[in-house]
């Protein structure tokens, strides 16, 4: 089980940051210079695909895709901290080669790093409050009306796509995959640290939160 729990993390996590970056990529090259489109495109793809792999993978590993998810789950005694450190490499393995994949398919180089700078206090406290929605939304939706979990985290990202100023990364792999990445949706390496620093931030206050909201209450 534990196997085939790391497997799905690894394929989700490819199919999810390979359709970032390439979707990132098309709506740029389709969009004329105009930045909403492009951001638009992006964030109907990531929405999609998030609605199928959690909806594939969610019975096989719980479809984390998401250090920060990962560690919220281990903090509530959900999974081991063996299997904890496996989704993770496989989380960062997987995307990883996501993003390759996605240079690959567009013909740009494999190997590259970010230019795009996303930093100061306005896109950290942006970060911060996409992965404390994140992680709400999914110990909220789990406990209340589990069925609706693919849909919930897949407009819920949808929605942080346009509402926090760091369009929502809310997630340390697919930062760290990111930064190796000179496109749309790239992070230069020196603002990654910040971010995920912020995104730890907002996944321990949505878990001692939702702790305290979600706690004895069972789904209608």
């Amino acid at each position: 089980m534990t196997r085939r729990a790391i497997l799905a993390e690894a394929l989700g996590s490819f199919l999810l940051f390979a359709t970032v970056i390439g979707s990132g990529v098309m709506g740029e090259r389709l969009a004329g210079g105009n930045v909403a489109i492009a951001l638009l495109g992006n964030t109907i793809a990531t929405g999609a695909i998030l609605f199928v792999l959690i909806t594939m993978f969610g019975p096989v590993s719980g479809a984390h895709f998401n250090p920060a998810v990962t560690l919220v789950m281990r903090l509530r005694g959900e999974i081991s901290s063996r299997v904890a450190t496996a989704f993770v490499a496989a989380q960062l393995g997987g995307g990883i080669l996501g993003v390759w994949v996605a240079h690959l398919m567009f013909d740009l180089p494999i190997l590259e790093l970010s230019t795009k700078v996303r930093a100061g206090p306005g896109q950290l406290t942006g970060e911060a409050i996409a992965t404390f929605g994140l992680i709400l939304t999914i110990l909220g939706t789990v406990r209340m009306r589990p069925a609706s979990v693919p849909a919930s985290v897949a407009l819920y990202i949808s929605a942080a796509y346009w509402f926090t100023s760091s369009t929502s990364f809310a997630n340390p792999a697919i930062t760290i995959a990111r930064s190796l990445s000179d496109s749309f949706a790239g992070i230069a390496p020196a603002c990654v640290p910040g971010f995920v620093a912020a995104q730890l931030v907002g996944a321990i206050a949505a878990f001692l939160l939702g702790s305290a909201l979600f706690a004895g209450r069972a789904h209608a």
